[in-house]
């Protein structure tokens, strides 16, 4: 399935209480993130927002330090140099403009630099700086009043390379004294609107520039005229912690400095987070899940993927057109993408290392999402050889096979997937849409229900769900699962199309 999400995220710390001599500091941070190799096309609103906001703020009183298109290394020197400016009492505020993900492991949303290679969920931790984590690294540093502004919820490329994900933002945990603003609901996605800055921060500036306005009802402003002008589809969410009054308007103009734009000085990439740990090993007090046709393990165990992806080289019965003119066509079709900057680059670890369980596995990733399934299940084979107990990889193997239409096999694959690791949620959801695919709609109920019981927000397991009553004969109630999971995903459905399910 091409892999087709895009988010912009948007973070502003504001920071300074008013006093008649206007004694505290004011320090800003503004990043415009837009030209990611993963998107199809750079953002056309990020630029333009940053450069609207740093001059604002310059305005009302902000040092600011603005960055257009920042690497990783480039946004931690940024974060690193507003850290040491910090003096208690002191004003930060920091307003990001790009893509954003929100980590299901710890409920966190982080924003993402240009060069983030984001594959799993733990690259996402590894690439991306977490609000939190800047949040209370600024509040260490003393500063009085944290504010944040995140235009964070807009879909990206990254979030649906792996089955555990949330779209939008997820709750953020702050400090005392700070001020939150996402700029839709949690959870949500807004679509890009094509313009050359976004409704968010036209709104926000609008407020900001009112004087004798506190904080808190400038950003209540914000969110009463995005609401008003997206007529309710975006509907800013907001937190507050404040002690003690603060206004954006401030009485003096500090200097401003600016950041190295595209050709950063090189420096070393910081350590990554340890590579996932294998899983857990079988215990044998647990039992396979229940299902109507318990199957036997499949004897030689294969890779995964976290969405529509692939089928074995040589399929019983082609289903669904996923594997027409792929079947026959693996060399044609690598060296059509030899020339892809992810595949070449994960080509190049593999050839000094072609026991690189982990480059494998990306790989494959890549293929997939290029509608390469054959090479993607190639490179899931060797890397599910190299670690074959690797849960996950029984889940999307489950869930591939599915999609071609192998459902004995992908019934073997997500039962030792949740035998693996019981209450697994994504494999749970894999496994309804193995029984909604074989006509076992009340199987696929339960699984659903057990999926939505851990992660409410599964757009697929409502959708599912939905369709699985639907055919079950409760129409009414399918109906309303299917209208929520289109209200959070309007894409839901040609997502299940793509799996061959109508």
């Amino acid at each position: 399935m091409r892999i087709r999400l895009a988010l912009l995220v948007c973070l502003i710390f504001s920071v300074g209480p008013i006093v008649p001599s206007f004694a505290a500091d004011r320090y800003a941070l503004v990043i415009g993130n837009a030209k990611y190799p993963d998107a199809e096309a750079p953002l056309k609103e990020p630029i333009n927002d940053a450069r609207d906001v740093a001059d604002e703020l310059k305005r009302d009183g902000f040092s600011v330090e603005t960055g257009l298109n920042l690497t990783g290394e480039q946004m931690r020197r940024a974060f690193d140099k507003l850290y040491g400016q910090i003096k208690p009492g002191s004003v930060a505020l920091i307003f990001f403009s790009g893509f954003g993900v929100q980590s299901q492991a710890n409920r966190q949303s982080y924003m993402i630099p240009v060069d983030a290679q984001i594959w799993t969920e733990p690259d996402v931790r590894r690439d991306g700086f977490s609000l939190e984590i800047v949040l209370g690294e600024i509040n260490s540093r003393g500063a009085g009043v944290k504010i944040a502004l995140l235009d964070a919820s807009r879909r990206n490329p990254f979030e649906r390379r792996f089955r555990s994900f949330s779209a939008g933002l997820a709750p953020v945990i702050a400090p005392n004294g700070t001020l939150v603003m996402y700029s839709a609901a949690l959870s949500s996605v807004v679509p890009d609107n094509g313009g050359d800055h976004s409704l968010f921060v036209q709104e926000l500036l609008k407020e900001i520039r009112v004087p004798d306005l506190a904080a808190e009802e400038t950003l209540n402003r914000t969110r009463v005229g995005v609401t008003r002008a997206s007529r309710g589809e975006q509907v800013p969410w907001i937190s507050s912690s404040l002690a003690e009054d603060f206004s954006f308007v401030g009485r003096a103009s500090g200097p401003v400095a600016t950041l190295p734009q595209p050709n950063p000085i090189p420096l070393p990439r910081y350590d990554p987070l340890p590579p996932k740990v294998d899983p857990l090993p079988p215990r044998a007090d647990i039992p396979v899940p229940l299902n109507d046709k318990p199957v036997p393990l499949n004897e030689k165990p294969v890779p995964l993927n976290d969405k529509p992806i692939a089928l074995n080289d040589k399929p019983d019965k082609p289903v669904d057109n996923f594997n027409n003119n792929n079947n026959n066509n693996n060399e044609g079709t690598a060296l059509a993408l030899a020339d892809d900057p992810t595949i070449k680059s994960l080509t190049a670890k593999l050839n000094d290392n072609p026991d690189d369980a982990s480059a494998l596995y990306r790989r494959g990733q890549v293929y997939a999402s290029k509608g390469a399934y054959n090479l993607a299940i190639r490179d899931f084979d060797d890397s599910i050889r190299l670690n074959p107990r690797d849960v996950e990889a029984y889940n999307n193997r489950c869930w591939a096979r599915t999609v071609v239409g192998d459902l004995p096999a992908a019934l073997r694959d997500c039962n030792e997937a949740l035998r693996l690791r019981p209450n697994f949620v994504d494999a749970l959801d894999s496994r309804g849409l193995v029984n909604l695919k074989s006509g076992q709609t009340k199987n696929a109920i339960a699984d659903f229900d057990a999926a939505l019981k851990i992660n409410p927000r599964l757009t697929s397991s409502l959708y599912g769900r939905g369709l699985a009553r639907q055919r079950n004969g409760s129409i009414s109630e399918g109906d309303l699962d299917i209208n929520n999971a289109k209200a959070m995903d309007p894409n839901i459905v040609k997502e299940f199309e793509s799996y061959g399910v109508r």
